[in-house]
């Protein structure tokens, strides 16, 4: 659309080509208002509109001609909205997200009052990770014009990311408000419901989208987890069957199939894994499929059939994706050399290195007895990324083994690790009626035969989707019984800014993940971490009597912290061992490992775990930061 400053510059003819060549961009006919945006460019050096022009002609084609225009018409329309929004745009395709944050945020200082601008700072803040930021600028747009429905989509997906689902949920509700049939706000809203822990709702929610708008694959598959989370085992596995039939090369959809049967299947029905080799039988040549198939067998512990598949991905196409996960099968399978020799030749060709392979090769160093460079290496990757709660693992790993203190800074298991009473809800006086009441609701939910794949669950069972939100009344008490006694230890803690536990602590939480887990006999838990939390926990609703009655010495069920994983091989013992009791609540940071002692019993071991993100009272969450925290390397030499 012309400025008004473009009338002062161009004639009314020059103004009516301006605006036929707009018209013919937005009918797709570039070549036509390209050859228009240039003739006007030379005729009338001194136009915003003309440049602004040429420079969206050339977003497709030369980005780096279209961000020249773009300069020129901004230097010539400072802080102009449109062009403003347009060049964020090109800078953001372009993955240059600091450039495009500063002039937005020039522009919004200049136009305070445009709710395009807001938006676009938000949209873009988002996509360069700064998710706070985003969310502030979108609500600007927002109040703005309350009607405008890409912002109230773009607030919805940027607080789904954070995981504020009440408000991501009544910023989809108000898209619908205004366009009662938007597929994307429906999705979205079946998305929140689901990992609210309101499965049912999901499952309404996913049927009227294909009512609406017809199925999809996607549509289908997320229909059969919510069916799975709402306890219709027998009509989710049909749902994801369906999935397959229709739409074989769908890959998520035959991975949803293969997981249910691993946990929910009888032992008569069919391997997960001959789901897989069916597949490929069809479609050989089906990379995506094959590579699922390979992940799915090293999940499984099966590492030799899956290098098998990797291999032949390296034969047809070499990709570095494929390379990392030829590395951990090599690992799996003790071939530690060869193992190195794909890490190292990825840690030094890769342009970037995400926190996650740095995580990856870290924990290889680990078991390599390279315990200096594993240390470089995790400290790489908290730089990276200073809420990985596993780059922090690996790194207090590494402290341990160098005998450097730093590691009982970073744990403290006294002090960070605690077993805490809960109170009963109200209308429960009696904690063992509260927690026999409690059990029998649990047991209702527990319907898998074995456990799940990537978790670290052995000998049991854990519940799907989210426990806390469902609809039980003592869930929902559980959970404020739980939150109370959270926030009353956290009160007791410092805040510390050099820690990466200790400075996002302001004594309160919000809860992320919430599930249930019930070990049987021989049972156990994997020592491990919970990437997705701050905080984490278990509360213990049931123990066998073996595990009541432990001591020292017997300390079968009991929960261990400061362990690594076994299959890193590093003989290193426990920190602490802490024995359960039933009706409390073990507290530890997320980084901390920590698993459990197998227990002979004919009784089961059942808890609720559920990991937390550290908020300010009444604030969003403070994790994770945009900014990292001061590092602790050189204050503790």
């Amino acid at each position: 659309m012309p400025s008004p400053a473009t009338a002062l510059v161009l004639t009314a003819a020059q103004l009516g080509e301006l605006q036929s060549a707009f018209t013919a961009l937005q009918s797709g006919h570039h070549t036509a208002a390209r050859a228009i945006a240039e003739r006007l460019a030379q005729q009338v050096p001194s136009s915003p509109d003309a440049h602004h022009l040429l420079a969206l002609t050339l977003c497709a084609s030369d980005p780096a001609a279209a961000d020249a225009s773009f300069r020129t018409a901004l230097a010539l329309a400072p802080h102009h909205p449109l062009i403003s929004g347009n060049y964020a745009n090109l800078l953001r395709k372009t993955r240059r997200f600091d450039e495009a944050l500063v002039v937005l945020q020039r522009a919004v200082d200049a136009v305070p009052d445009s709710p395009k601008l807001w938006l676009e700072l938000g949209i873009t803040a988002r996509a360069a990770d700064l998710h706070e930021h985003a969310i502030l600028a979108i609500r600007r747009a927002v109040a703005l014009d309350p009607n405008a429905v890409p912002a109230w989509l773009a607030l919805g997906h940027s607080l789904r990311t954070t995981g504020e689902l009440d408000d991501a949920e009544a910023a989809f509700r108000a898209v619908l408000a205004r366009q009662p049939d938007d597929r994307v706000a429906m999705v979205n809203l079946g998305a929140v419901l689901r990992l609210s822990g309101r499965p049912v709702e999901a499952v309404a929610c996913f049927e009227s989208v294909i009512r609406t708008h017809g199925w999809s694959a996607e549509l289908a598959d997320a229909l059969a987890g919510a069916l799975l989370d709402s306890g219709r085992v027998d009509e989710a596995i049909c749902q994801a069957r369906a999935v397959v039939t229709e739409s074989p090369e769908f890959v998520p959809g035959l991975v949803t199939l293969a997981t249910m049967v691993w946990e929910y299947g009888s032992e008569q029905a069919e391997d997960s894994s001959a789901l897989f080799d069916t597949a490929l039988a069809r479609q050989p040549d089906n990379l995506r499929l094959r590579a699922a198939f390979a992940q799915f067998l090293l999940a499984a512990r099966r590492p030799e059939e899956a290098l098998a598949h990797i291999r032949m991905m390296q034969a047809r196409s070499p990709d570095p994706e494929v390379a990392l996960l030829e590395a951990d099968a090599l690992g799996m399978l003790g071939e530690l050399d060869k193992a190195g020799v794909l890490y190292e030749q990825l840690y030094r060709s890769l342009d970037t290195h995400s926190a996650n392979f740095l995580n990856v090769y870290a924990r290889h160093l680990l078991r390599t007895g390279r315990y200096d460079a594993a240390a470089q290496v995790a400290t790489e990757a908290t730089g990276k990324d200073p809420g990985n709660q596993e780059a922090w693992a690996y790194l207090g790993t590494a402290w341990r083994l160098l005998d450097d203190p730093r590691e009982r800074w970073l744990c403290d298991y006294e002090r960070h690790v605690a077993l805490v009473d809960v109170e009963p809800p109200a209308g429960c006086a009696d904690p063992d009626c509260f927690l026999a009441s409690l059990e029998d609701v649990l047991d209702t939910l527990h319907k898998a035969r074995r456990a799940p794949l990537q978790q670290s669950v052995r000998g049991g069972s854990q519940t799907p989707g989210r426990l806390f939100g469902r609809p039980e009344p003592l869930l929902a008490a559980t959970r404020d019984a739980l939150l109370r006694a959270v926030e009353g230890w956290l009160s007791g803690l410092p805040v510390d800014d050099r820690h990466p536990f200790l400075r996002l602590n302001r004594g309160f939480v919000r809860i992320g993940g919430s599930w249930s887990v019930k070990l049987q006999s021989s049972g156990r838990h994997a020592n491990h971490i919970h990437p997705e939390g701050w905080l984490s926990s278990a509360f213990y609703v049931a123990l066998p009597p073996s595990v009541r009655s432990g001591t020292r010495n017997e300390q079968a069920g009991w929960i261990q912290f400061g362990q690594p994983p076994i299959e890193l091989e590093l003989g290193l013992p426990p920190r602490r061992v802490i024995r359960p009791e039933a009706g409390k609540l073990a507290l530890f940071p997320s980084f901390v490992w920590h698993g459990t002692v197998p227990f002979e019993d004919a009784h089961a071991r059942t808890t609720i775990a559920f990991d937390m993100l550290a908020r300010a009272k009444g604030n969003s969450d403070l994790w994770p930061r945009a900014v990292p925290p001061q590092s602790p390397l050189e204050e503790l030499r």
